[in-house]
């Protein structure tokens, strides 16, 4: 295995809603439809694992997709060989000091795109 490369695993689809109102009923139709649980927090709203509903319109013209891996800087370092940029003003780091989520600088598809420390 070539401990130079990352791998990635999808962790999340975000979807973006108007208000809080909205972003309850789409969870709870997610979580209806698949039997997902519902999980509210602050900013948004989860149902089940893969899907997280943000109360307020986010980041993204059709919302974010969040990537999980091992090692952000590892990962950073091979994104941008690919001619991938990074937002480091979305960095958000753990109480060890830890980069642990960061975004892309440009949305891909429509969607922006973080990582998310594993």
């Amino acid at each position: 295995m070539n401990t130079d490369v990352s791998t990635f695993r999808l962790g999340h689809i975000g979807i973006n809603a108007c208000d809080a109102s909205q972003a309850e009923e789409i969870a709870r139709k997610f979580c209806d439809a698949f039997g997902f649980e519902y999980r509210p927090g602050n900013s948004s709203i989860f149902a089940g694992d893969g899907i997280e509903v943000m109360k307020t319109s986010y980041k993204g013209e059709c919302g974010h997709i969040a990537f999980l891996t091992e090692d952000i800087e590892k990962a950073m370092v091979q994104l941008e060989k690919v001619g991938l940029g990074f937002d480091m003003d979305t960095g958000k780091y753990g109480p060890d000091g830890k980069l642990k989520a960061l975004y892309l600088r440009d949305q891909i598809g429509g969607f922006a795109v973080h990582l998310l420390r594993m």
